[in-house]
């Protein structure tokens, strides 16, 4: 008997996923909720474990094919009518069974192409870099632990687009197209890139947004840091909450239903902070912020920026915000007015933390010096709410020890 697993719901309204690699080839022997295929959805790259048991016949999709939800994704023969007990066979994206987990967790991540029988190790940006580049990963030797290939080794092949190699076909040229001649490349955006893209727009579009900012003296933020022993992200994070509690009008958002707007107040906060990968801008939220001490807070966001890093976030943890913290400052510029991030209702920007001339007691002095923006949605409040908000931050800021006088 032959079973056809398709692709299942993704949940948090995704209707399709890219294939990035399959873990398993035709004739390969699969049991239940063995991991069989990557994928890379507009949230994040999931592992997709097989509810069936037996021998593939047929991996419906190559690398970097998009699947509908529903459509089929691998066919397996001599599949048992009933998951064995050892395993639910409930599958969805980006979970599975306690012991398929386990399983996953203890396997290497080894990538075998549809077709194909060697194996190699690739992450989603590796893979399309050395799509573009005409790049046969076939005969590359990976740099990384246990030979994985990394960024900087498909950087330091050369394109061999009009070389053979020795191993297979030659590689596949890199494609372009045209269409004038001022034109370079062209490239589809799909998984994170479209998400952000198409989030980017939604905000714009929906979002009478408004910007104000204020330099402030960060001297006490940076002794704070060095008392504390956290980082700054976990002191602006703890000084955003703070701010939160006593402007509960920002921890909001606006829904549709039908012609009438509501405005909805969020009883704890969801504190996003904007992280930026190798596979795109990320968001990951701590859930229920206004409950962690912050060394708690400290230790979720060192966690949650390491698993962004990894690709490894999983659906929960990158939805769920109600407002975002950008420490744009790392990039090296003052300031700047970001889009909020939709559908919350604020984003407060921190710029980079530089020394500058500052008045301290009439007196000039050399300071820690930084911007913090605000925008919001204006449709939430007016601008005394915006400005009180970002006026307690810039406190906080400067006298941190001041907080604690709240807690």
């Amino acid at each position: 008997m032959e079973r056809t697993f398709v692709l299942p719901d993704l949940g948090e309204g995704l209707t399709e996923a890219e294939i990035v690699a399959w873990r398993v080839a035709e004739g390969d022997e699969v049991g239940v909720d063995d991991v069989v295929v990557d994928v890379e959805t507009a949230k994040a790259t999931v592992e997709v474990p097989c509810p069936h048991a037996g021998r593939v016949t047929r991996l419906h999709g190559a690398p970097g094919t998009m699947v509908a939800v529903g459509a089929p994704l691998i066919t397996v023969a001599g599949a048992t009518a009933e998951p064995a007990a050892t395993g639910s066979g409930a599958v969805l994206v980006g979970y599975g069974t306690e012991n398929a987990t386990m399983r996953r967790r203890s396997r290497s991540r080894t990538v075998v192409a549809a077709g194909g029988s060697a194996p190699r190790v690739l992450s989603p940006v590796v893979r399309r870099l050395a799509r573009d580049r005409g790049v046969d990963v076939r005969v590359l030797s990976g740099s990384g632990p246990d030979g994985v290939i990394l960024r900087r080794d498909v950087e330091a092949a050369p394109a061999a687009a009009a070389e053979r190699s020795p191993n297979g076909p030659p590689a596949r040229p890199q494609r372009e197209s045209h269409p004038t001649p001022s034109v370079q490349s062209r490239q589809t955006l799909h998984g994170i890139r479209r998400a952000i893209a198409e989030k980017s727009a939604r905000s714009r579009r929906e979002i009478p947004d408004a910007t104000t900012w204020v330099d402030v003296d960060a001297t006490g933020l940076m002794e704070a840091r060095e008392a504390l022993g956290v980082g700054l992200l976990a002191l602006l994070g703890r000084i955003s909450v703070a701010a939160l509690t006593r402007f509960p009008e920002l921890n909001a958002s606006v829904e549709h239903d039908g012609d009438d707007l509501v405005l909805v107040r969020h009883g704890h906060v969801g504190l996003g902070f904007a992280a930026q990968t190798e596979r795109g801008l990320v968001v990951p939220v701590v859930h229920e912020a206004d409950r962690l001490s912050t060394a708690e807070l400290a230790a979720e966001l060192a966690r949650l920026t390491e698993a962004a890093r990894a690709g490894a976030l999983t659906p929960e943890q990158l939805t769920g915000g109600t407002f975002t913290l950008n420490n744009y400052g790392v990039f090296g510029v003052d300031g700047s007015t970001p889009i909020v991030n939709h559908p919350e209702a604020a984003l407060l920007g921190v710029g980079r933390i530089v020394d500058k001339p500052w008045v301290v007691d009439g007196q000039l002095a050399v300071r820690k010096v930084t911007q913090l923006s605000l925008t919001f949605d204006h449709r939430v409040c007016d601008g005394g709410v915006a400005g009180g908000f970002l006026r307690y931050v810039a406190d906080c800021v400067e006298r941190p020890l001041g907080l604690l006088l709240d807690l």
